[in-house]
């Protein structure tokens, strides 16, 4: 019978409920169990894919073509199989569903009411995909005590006396702060979620509790005392150098041998050594890299989420360690931008929507491209080479996108075909894996040694192809292409060291236990071009003495 896992939070957001639901399901799979991890997110939109990044950070992209939260990122990133669009819920999603079936008529006259008909859609959720596994882990986005999480906290509860309480567990993540003051850690905000939970109707079966600092065995003692579960069920999650260290700190506190006592389950062999490695090689690297990622939410932690951890990732099978230098594109629209770049050894451009700061990304790509500076474009990145390239190559000194400029005379990015007149905006962009046949003379193949792959998009404009010859007259090589679509999918420069483009957001697919070739291959031309520069400067020094 599958067992449900579900993960709440409490006292404030942003204490690492997905990072906790990824690490629980990462120990599960390395006993050899199948894991399904979702998220149910209480806002009223359908999906975050109409909401700014400001909102919400970076909208993370499923193979299904699913626009869904970023903790599916995580899932993906930590676990060996790929998350779905029955994976991310919302409560917009919910309502849709349940208005859609009132109006067909499906309740047979009834008053349509949260409980049941809400709490009942919210359980076919869960329920999906659990015949296929062992496990399904599901995360409850907001905190406990939130207004528009109660009807998953209720559907939660009552979903126990639906499959049995024996297989069902629930795992709340809270704080334990340290006071500076005091000198010492407060045990009462954890205390108080669990009270406003169990009133509810749900009792915590393991605590995990965030906290700068070790829990001593007196502290485990009171939140266990006051929150009515065992010692040993108050697991510390403590700060963690690196987010992939967490399920090693997880199996040191024993969670995943309390789950499987708790479900009565054999606690087969396991084998952690490959994050072991991973975690050793985040922690020690023989040398670091300086990459410059030239965006427009570079305050923003959360919006580029997955493309700084396939950063790391490339670190990881470098055995380097990836410094991120992150560069406001308008601030590279102020005279003399070079001063920005100057230091970096590889330039980063992702994807984005909206004209703001693309000025600056156009002038970092010239900037690349005549200083032979490793580059690397993702989706508008891309597209910025295409329309730099356009301008100081073939000199279509205005060329740009219809997005920026709609009266361009040289529209080299334009909408495809079945875009142009659509006026929906939510789900309806070009999503989920397509199809990209390589050429072997090309940077790209040479990543993946691969004649197919298949890669994530998101996006509503492409490649123009009624300039496709002019470009590749000058040297621009496009290496990979979509023949389904005709679809122009990877651009390169023949005469740069490694000045690769995609229309794709290769960082989706991207895990430290398999890092992305793309991403791979970038950071070790950055390297070779640091040591380059160091190797020149040396002899330069020489000369001059």
């Amino acid at each position: 019978m599958t067992k449900y896992i579900f993960v709440t939070g409490g006292v404030l957001s942003s204490l690492g409920k997905g990072i906790t639901a990824s690490s629980i399901g990462t120990l599960l799979e390395a006993r050899g169990y199948s894991v399904v991890i979702k998220k149910f997110d209480p806002y009223l939109n359908v999906d975050p894919g109409t909401l700014s990044p400001f909102q919400h950070g970076e909208v993370f992209v499923t193979e299904d073509g699913a626009e869904t939260d970023l903790d599916l990122g995580h899932y993906e990133r930590f676990l060996t199989s790929n998350t779905t669009k029955d994976c991310n819920i919302t409560t917009g999603k919910i309502y849709y569903s349940v208005i859609q079936k009132e109006r067909r008529g499906d309740y047979l006259g009834a008053t349509v009411q949260v409980i049941p008909h809400i709490t009942d859609e919210i359980k076919e959720s869960i329920l999906k995909l659990s015949e296929d596994n062992d496990f399904v882990i599901t995360e409850i986005g907001g905190t406990v005590g939130d207004i528009e999480s109660l009807p998953f906290l209720e559907t939660i509860r009552q979903f126990k006396f639906d499959v049995g309480e024996e297989n069902v567990l629930y795992v709340h993540v809270t704080l334990v702060p340290f006071i500076k003051s005091a000198g010492e850690l407060k045990t009462k905000p954890t205390q108080h979620s669990v009270k406003e939970l169990r009133e509810i109707g749900i009792q915590p079966d393991i605590l995990v509790c965030r906290s700068e600092y070790p829990l001593d065995d007196t502290i485990r003692k009171k939140i266990a005392l006051f929150c009515n579960v065992s010692k040993n069920s108050v697991i510390n999650a403590i700060d963690a150098s690196t987010i992939y260290q967490v399920p090693l700190y997880m199996n040191k506190e024993g969670i995943d041998k309390i789950i499987m006592k708790r479900f009565s389950l054999e606690d087969k062999n396991y084998d952690l050594e490959k994050w072991e490695e991973i975690v050793e090689r985040v922690k020690n690297p023989e040398d670091e890299v300086q990459i410059g990622v030239v965006g427009k939410y570079t305050d923003l932690k959360d919006a580029y989420i997955s493309l700084n951890e396939a950063l790391i990732h490339g670190g990881i099978d470098n055995k380097l360690k990836v410094n991120v230098k992150w560069i406001d594109a308008e601030d590279l629209e102020k005279p003399m931008p070079d001063v920005l770049l100057d230091d970096l050894d590889g330039i980063l451009i992702p994807g984005g929507f909206g004209d703001r700061g693309v000025e600056g990304k156009i002038k970092s790509v010239n900037f690349a491209r005549n200083k032979d500076v490793p580059f690397f474009g993702i989706c508008l990145g891309m597209q910025c080479a295409v329309i730099e390239f356009a301008r100081n190559v073939l000199k279509y000194e205005d060329a740009n996108s219809v997005e920026f400029d709609k009266s361009t005379k040289h529209p080299v990015i334009d909408f495809m075909n079945d875009q142009k007149k659509i006026k929906q905006l939510g789900g309806t962009m070009r999503l989920g894996a397509y199809r990209c046949d390589l050429k072997r003379n090309s940077k790209s193949y040479q990543a993946y040694k691969k004649d197919t792959i298949y890669e994530r998009h998101r996006h509503r404009l492409e490649f123009n192809n009624d300039y496709l010859q002019a470009f590749v007259k000058e040297g621009l090589l496009i290496s990979g292409h979509n023949p389904d679509r005709n679809l122009v999918e990877i651009v390169e420069i023949k005469a740069h060291r490694w000045f690769v483009g995609c229309q794709f957001h290769p960082e989706f697919k991207s895990k430290p236990t398999n890092p992305h070739p793309l991403f791979s291959r970038f950071v070790e031309a950055a390297y070779k071009y640091k040591k380059e520069k160091a190797e020149k400067s040396a002899q330069d020094g020489k000369e001059a003495v």
